[in-house]
């Protein structure tokens, strides 16, 4: 594949990495939205867009209109997506976002999702769950740790709000606390917890490097491929693994 990368950064320069690992190009590198907007630039089957959120939808209109599917890694953007749906509709191209690509990570979610629906029968356990980030991470909580609570939310009916802060008061049996911390290098781990009387049980996600984020970015690519419409990595994995 002919690869461009959206947004040049250290993740961006891993997935370049990554990619010409598994024998894709990387056609055109651009850091500025000047550079992604200049005339002349080459066609490619897949753009890699690793930016920001209030560049990020902008970024996706422009790719569009040169008929480019897309991977978007950036997260934020979210409350957008009734806008994109219609670009994607309009210039008919494929999209593919997803708050995580670890492929690591995807399968924590599935496992997740199953201890979660596992513990709505034993109402003795309690869940909650922490996030640990490098001190240069920008947002609290990572967009990983919210997509771990809405799995949560998704598969334990007694937990139906979510609560990000440090609290000053006792915690609502309804209410799911996940919480962050920010400090040194830490690449990115998530734990979720269930507790009882009697026991804990801990499950827990730990990041080494970028590598993951960006192997699994290439691979969702892969998969894009001559497809149109919005995907996440849920789709990815319904094809992958197994029935």
């Amino acid at each position: 594949m002919n690869l461009a990368l959206v947004g040049y950064g250290n993740m961006g320069k891993e997935v370049e990495r990554q990619a010409k690992l598994r024998g894709h190009a990387v056609a055109w590198t651009a850091d500025t939205y000047d550079r992604l907007t200049q005339p002349g630039l080459p066609a490619v089957d897949c753009a890699m867009e690793f930016t920001a959120p209030d560049q990020t939808v902008r970024n996706i209109d422009v790719l569009a209109a040169r008929g480019t599917s897309v991977v978007v890694g950036t997260t934020g953007w979210y409350d957008a997506l009734p806008e994109v749906k219609t670009i994607i509709a309009k210039r008919k191209i494929g999209l593919l976002y997803s708050p995580n690509f670890s492929l690591g990570v995807q399968l924590f979610w599935n496992i997740i999702a199953h201890a979660a629906t596992l513990m709505d029968a034993f109402d003795d356990y309690d869940v909650f769950g922490h996030e640990w980030h490098h001190a240069r991470k920008a947002d609290a909580p990572s967009g990983t740790a919210k997509r771990t609570a809405e799995i949560i939310l998704e598969h334990l009916r007694r937990k139906r709000t979510l609560v990000t802060e440090t609290l000053s008061r006792p915690l609502c049996p309804e209410e799911l606390h996940f919480t962050s911390t920010r400090g040194g290098s830490v690449p990115g781990t998530h734990t979720v917890s269930f507790d009882s009387p009697f026991d804990t049980i801990d499950i827990t996600h730990t990041a080494r490097n970028r590598s993951g984020f960006a192997v699994g970015a290439v691979r969702a690519a892969e998969w894009l491929r001559g497809k149109t419409g919005l995907f996440t990595m849920d789709d990815f994995l319904r094809d992958v693994l197994p029935h």
